[in-house]
């Protein structure tokens, strides 16, 4: 079972127990998150496609910690203009744990309780 999910923009591929770095969430360490924007889910009773999200889906994780991703060097030059700039960028990141995907009527009475 997986399933994509959209978060900051882009598309994850999760499945359950898989860790994965999404886009800086302001959740604190050991907090759960909830994803509902849920673009696509495969599972054992087949395909399910969103349009534009899947009905009823949510993907639940737990959030492992923050960090920077390795630095992107970034170096501008114009020739013949004595110009050149220099610069470096680190991406700030999420790591989550993804703990279960559910799908349809388990869903909503998930979010009932």
């Amino acid at each position: 079972m997986y399933a994509i999910i959209v978060c900051g923009g882009r598309q994850y591929r999760v499945a359950p127990e898989q860790v994965v770095a999404v886009e800086k969430l302001s959740a604190a360490a050991g907090d759960s998150v909830e994803f509902d924007r849920v673009a696509l889910v495969v599972d054992e009773e087949g395909t399910q496609v969103g349009r534009p999200w899947v009905e009823g889906a949510r993907v639940t994780g737990r959030v492992l910690g923050h960090g920077r991703g390795t630095k992107v060097d970034v170096f501008t030059y114009r020739a013949k203009k004595s110009s050149k700039r220099s610069l470096g960028h680190r991406q700030s990141y999420t790591r989550i744990r993804v703990e279960k995907i559910t799908v349809g009527s388990a869903a909503r009475d998930e979010q009932r309780e």
